[in-house]
């Protein structure tokens, strides 16, 4: 395997003359109107018979060779196109024209090739007995499928007879795919994707796992153009899900102008090369997507360092193994020789910025341990709202205590805790504080770069559980939460569920009467509402005083 100039691929044992000619084919350039030029498919079709291999030629639509690829003789093998144009447009702006040397029509292989590379068209020249060209057999994608099929034959020609224009037919192609959505959002930085979810889960479950993917990606400002859900018993270990169904997701990719596949399940680093290696969209899963909203959220210098931190620690086993530049110096004396790859600088500097930001982490716990021991000291009990993300903990805080806090009806709105001041009817003063929500399958990275923040909960004397009882899956949620704070070893503080939302239910009467059961029952946008909840607090707050007193460190 090597490469010389434009010419790459199976190239040991070449002669040099075979060499000059294949570099000489990727020097010339092909007329704007044709699919090759008549004596380029002469030379290829005469090249692959002397060498019993096939040829082919990537060709940009500007008529210039950008590769010219040597295989074997059943197949070739197309490398990384990084370097070529994927962007600006719904194709990629090449197409490949390779031969065929025993007449073999285009195969499943050049199908596949076809789609996942989003070629502008793909061609086969079928050779002669005597090393010419015969007919050659192209195909190209539909923007919209036709009598089931997503892509479109075109009739046979001999090179040398080429009529039809293949600069009108991929711009026509081009203005197809482009006409129902412009692809000048995409590059405004706006994401347009596709969910994918692949569950061993049963149907229900696999369902409120996909809509929480939903929320998290409107959440983050994704568009969210289609939703591909599978059922398996067993999940690919390699790209997920099986490569028909891949092909399909490209295919309403390509229709859809969609430039990013999430996933719902974590995928490991050679998950997501294999399906990035196979789609040439940017893929990544739940974590990631969870990360990112946390990016953009988190306020606070804290804040900011724990996401940070999360984010590295994911990315360090995701770094890529390949290293273009084997051989780079760091420089200076003492460095001579291979020296560091670059992977290996990456992979340093990471873990140098992960120690510097555990250490930043700590001197913030520090802070954050003084505040708390300056508020023990005026003996003011500790109240600390937690719940699953989105239950309406933030609109509570504020209600109580006619605060501002930002409260949206998105998932994670609060990363950054908020503590007010809270004064009972009876003039008993607390402090009141909110927390980072909980989520499903919480990335264990993001737990433990969060944990200075939730060393707060550890000093709370109650744990008021936000529920959302509008939530369908409101009883799944609960046990997330519950699992969690068993998690976070706080199961020995007392906890009051407070079942919010009431507004928002169906049947509400009946609802009241089976969450009564447990808790009490508000509306956290009506301060009428929250009578039942505060009379119960205080007595919680009341009987832990009584107990042992507001909690020291």
């Amino acid at each position: 395997m090597g490469v010389i100039g434009s010419v790459t691929g199976n190239i040991e044992g070449l002669k040099k003359n075979h060499l000059k000619a294949l570099e000489r084919l990727g020097s010339k350039r092909v007329p704007r109107e044709m699919i090759i030029a008549p004596e380029m498919a002469r030379t290829i079709c005469q090249l692959s018979t002397e060498l019993n291999r096939q040829i082919g030629l990537l060709i940009h639509r500007s008529g210039k060779v950008e590769m010219v690829i040597v295989g074997s003789f059943s197949g070739i093998m197309i490398p990384q196109l990084s370097s070529i144009r994927a962007s600006g447009g719904r194709l990629r702006g090449v197409r490949l024209v390779h031969t065929h040397l025993a007449g073999e029509d285009i195969s499943d292989e050049d199908l596949m090739d076809l789609l996942f590379l989003r070629l502008d068209l793909l061609s086969v020249i079928k050779i002669t007995n005597d090393g010419l060209p015969d007919k050659m057999y192209s195909v190209h994608l539909l923007p919209t499928p036709v009598a089931g099929q997503n892509w479109n034959f075109l009739e046979p020609v001999h090179p040398a007879s080429q009529t039809d224009s293949f600069e009108v037919l991929v711009s026509a192609l081009e203005a197809e795919f482009t006409k129902a959505h412009s692809v000048r959002d995409v590059d405004q930085g706006r994401d347009r994707a596709i969910l994918i979810s692949v569950s061993t889960e049963p149907r229900h479950r696999a369902e409120e796992e996909m809509n929480e993917l939903i929320e998290l990606a409107k959440t983050d400002e994704v568009e969210v153009l289609e939703i591909v859900l599978q059922r398996r018993q067993k999940i690919n270990p390699r790209l997920i899900l099986g490569r028909g169904k891949l092909a399909e997701i490209m295919i309403r990719a390509l229709q859809l102008d969609a430039n990013l596949l999430i996933f719902n399940q974590e995928l490991n680093p050679s998950q997501i090369r294999s399906i990035t290696d196979f789609t040439d969209l940017r893929v990544i899963d739940r974590t990631q997507l969870i990360l990112d909203i946390f990016a953009h959220r988190a306020m606070s210098r804290e804040g900011k360092l724990q996401v940070e931190m999360a984010q590295l620690k994911y990315m360090l086993p995701r770094l890529s193994s390949r290293d273009d530049a084997l051989s780079r110096l760091t420089g200076g004396i003492g460095a001579r020789g291979p020296g560091e790859t670059k992977l290996e600088i990456d992979r340093r500097r990471i873990n140098d910025r992960l120690a510097r930001l555990s250490q930043d982490l700590k001197t913030v716990s520090k802070e954050r341990y003084r505040r708390r021991t300056q508020r023990r000291k005026k003996d003011l009990p500790v109240i600390s709202l937690v719940g699953y993300t989105n239950a309406g903990k933030s609109t509570l805080l504020n209600t109580l205590t006619n605060s501002d806090i930002i409260a949206e009806d998105k998932l994670f709105a609060t990363l950054d805790p908020t503590s007010r001041r809270l004064r009972f009817p009876t003039e008993m003063e607390v402090i009141i504080t909110d927390t980072v929500g909980f989520i499903r399958n919480l990335p264990a990275d993001l737990l433990q770069a969060f944990m200075a923040t939730l060393e707060e909960l550890q000093e709370a004397d109650l744990l008021v559980h936000v529920i959302d009882i509008s939530n369908p899956n409101h009883h799944d949620h609960i046990q997330v939460v519950e699992r969690l704070l068993r998690e976070l070893d706080l199961g020995d503080i007392p906890v009051l569920k407070v079942f919010n939302k009431m507004d928002r239910v169906e049947n509400p009467e009946e609802i009241r009467i089976e969450a009564e059961r447990e808790g009490v029952v508000i509306s956290a946008l009506d301060a009428s509402t929250l009578k039942p909840f505060l009379i119960q607090a205080e007595r919680l707050i009341g009987k832990v005083i009584h107990d042992q007193g507001p909690k020291r460190r």
